[in-house]
Parts: C-alpha cells; sequence; structure tokens
C-alpha cells in the first residue's frame, strides 16, 4: 500500500464500504465513518441494530472505497470489537466524539457496533495481536 493510501486513511473520515448481504450474497453498499486509533481502523456507530454488522458477522471481508483525497478500493477483515479496552480507547478518543455527542460514553461502550479493520497488504498492528 502506498504512502499516498496510508494517508488517506488516517485522514479521510467518510467512505464506502461494501460488504456482502449475509441473506442474498449480494454486494452491498454504503457510506459511513472510518475511524483512525493509534494506527489501528475501526467503523462505530450509535447505538442499535446494524446490518453492515451483521452482514460483516456472516462474511468478515469488506472493501472499504476512499473517495476524497485518493481513489481507491481496498479489500480488508473486519473483525467485531467486544474488548471493553478497545472499544473505550476508540470511543474515547477525539475522532468519534460525534458519537459522544450522541449518546453516553457508558451506553456507546455497551452497546455502539464497532469493527477493526485489516487491510490485505498491510501489517496488522502489534497492539490489534495482543
Amino acid at each position: 500500500m502506498d504512502d499516498a493510501t496510508r494517508a488517506a486513511l488516517a485522514t479521510d473520515l467518510t467512505v464506502d464500504i461494501t460488504t456482502n448481504g449475509r441473506r442474498t450474497g449480494q454486494p452491498r453498499r454504503l457510506e459511513i465513518w472510518l475511524l483512525c486509533v493509534d494506527d489501528r481502523f475501526f467503523i462505530t456507530g450509535t447505538p442499535g441494530p446494524r446490518a453492515w454488522l451483521a452482514n460483516l458477522r456472516a462474511d468478515p471481508t469488506i472493501t472499504v472505497h476512499l473517495k476524497q483525497h485518493v481513489h481507491a478500493d481496498l479489500p480488508a477483515r473486519a473483525e467485531v470489537v467486544d474488548d471493553e479496552a478497545t472499544r473505550r480507547l476508540v470511543l474515547s478518543d477525539p475522532a468519534a466524539s460525534w458519537y459522544r455527542g450522541q449518546a453516553p460514553l457508558e451506553k456507546l461502550l455497551a452497546e455502539s457496533p464497532m469493527v477493526e479493520l485489516f487491510f490485505d497488504g498491510m501489517p496488522a498492528s502489534s497492539s490489534a495481536d495482543a
């Protein structure tokens, strides 16, 4: 992955993602925010069920479509984040301030959907391996 793409992943918050429908297997594309926290990449949201999360639980393959500073379609794998320390790290980060304005932090920690993304050709961070 080139430096421009890595920089865009870290700074372009609004991306599109494509998941595979859990029932149909058909691609499902939507616009969403991507958060970079400690050189790791996350998708989260406000509490409530999300089709994208259900799709990723059934099939963790995902494509992230960069569309601002760089235009690229990046294959990745998503892992649901259940670890409280990681959830707190992400939801307490300044990049997640919008979410904290929507619900109290403790509610977000307990109920928000969250996945970490691992991009093809990009080594996993050492903190993700711990």
